[in-house]
């Protein structure tokens, strides 16, 4: 399983055990498929359980959820579904494949950030429209007093 440059792997003897996790049912797809769509199950449910998971580390599991957002149930249970193609093979490599990437984009370490301190220029702006909305709220007070 070849998850790109610039992965993380945290415990690569249990990274093996990825595959043994997953499970795949097949199940009947809406779509292409003419009479063949409703007698064979060719959509892919791929399941894999991030909560109790023991081939991730406890934060690539956060970053997974995460990322997967909704496909992921009050469980902690990814779902993926693959209907694209007609045929089941087809479907189940697009499963794993999609799979696949959301574990490579959650191995990726997320950029630190750095604290930045404005700029000379943009302080001397805030104070300028500072002053600016001062005077204007001072010419409303003298106003209301002359009235």
């Amino acid at each position: 399983m070849d998850l790109g440059e610039g992965f993380l792997f945290y415990n690569f003897d249990e990274m093996k055990n990825l595959e043994n996790e997953i499970t795949l049912e097949y199940i009947r797809a809406s779509g292409p498929g003419g009479q063949n769509v409703n007698k064979v199950a060719t959509a892919v449910q791929l399941r894999f359980d991030v909560v109790n998971s023991q081939a991730l580390a406890s934060d690539l599991k956060g970053r997974l959820i995460q990322i997967a957002g909704k496909r992921v149930n009050a469980d902690g249970v990814l779902i993926l579904e693959a209907k694209r193609f007609r045929t089941q093979e087809a479907n189940r490599e697009d499963a794993l494949a999609k799979f696949h990437e959301l574990i490579r984009k959650a191995g990726e370490k997320p950029k630190a950030r750095h604290k930045t301190k404005p700029t000379k220029a943009s302080k001397e702006e805030r104070l300028k429209e500072k002053k600016q909305r001062g005077k204007i709220k001072k010419l409303r007070r003298e106003r209301a007093v002359n009235e």
